[in-house]
């Protein structure tokens, strides 16, 4: 199990390097004002009405890097302080969601299929580990079983939809940042000081998602070896 704990804790580090510099990019960009003096929300109800969406709220929500978009009651949920600043960081936060509000109302295929495999990644994605562990368990114990063979394997499935759901996650959020951050400049909303820090900040934002998807990949070759190769 050395193996399995290397590669945790390299997948770890390197997740916790990049979230680290995504909050220092958005405590950098936060001190960067904007000089159309827009707070988040104007910003996000502005890119939705220039893009003909009036059934979508701008809504505040508790936290901090807690902004999304809620497609089942059509809402663009911005941080406290996202949609209170006004400041570059902000911009580009609330822009981007109100991206992922745009790809809803325009059917972007990506985003239709990363919400259908929403509730089977619910599911899966909290017993996955837990199958695929018991199964090489068991089929340790009782010599070769069957039976442990398939419920690791039923346990790799698993991963391999939540691996599939965190790439389709993907193009959805680099589509979001492009959608956000060509609005800013076509429309004006930002000087060009601004833009780069909002493009800077996105661009970090987006390699989260990298790092989780590669990650993610990581696993499940790694188990996938595990399982394929104790049947061999």
């Amino acid at each position: 199990m050395t193996d399995f704990y290397i590669l945790i804790g390299a997948i770890s580090l390197v997740s916790w390097l990049i979230s680290n510099t995504l909050k220092k990019k958005f405590e950098k960009y936060s001190k960067v004002s904007l000089r159309n003096g827009m707070s988040g929300a104007e910003i996000a109800q502005k890119m939705l009405n220039d893009n003909g969406i009036y059934d979508v709220k701008v809504i505040s929500t508790p936290g901090r890097l807690t902004d999304h978009y809620n497609p089942k009651n059509k809402t663009v949920n911005l941080s406290e302080a996202v949609y209170n600043q006004r400041n570059a960081a902000a911009a580009a936060v609330a822009a981007h969601e109100v991206g992922h509000a745009v790809q809803h109302a325009t059917a972007y295929n990506w985003l239709a299929m990363r919400s259908k495999l929403v509730p089977v990644v619910s599911i899966s994605s909290r017993f996955s580990q837990w199958l695929v562990i018991g199964g090489l368990i068991l089929g340790a114990a009782s010599g070769a079983s069957s039976f442990g063979f398939y419920l690791a394997l039923t346990g790799l499935v698993f991963m391999a939809f939540a691996t599939l759901f965190s790439f389709i996650t993907l193009p959805v959020e680099y589509d979001a940042s492009n959608r956000a951050l060509a609005w800013l400049k076509n429309k004006n909303m930002v000087s060009q000081e601004e833009l780069a820090g909002s493009t800077d900040a996105l661009k970090w934002a987006a390699r989260t998602y990298l790092v989780a998807a590669l990650g993610s990949l990581a696993m499940l070759l790694y188990w996938g070896l595990k399982i394929l190769g104790n049947r061999e």
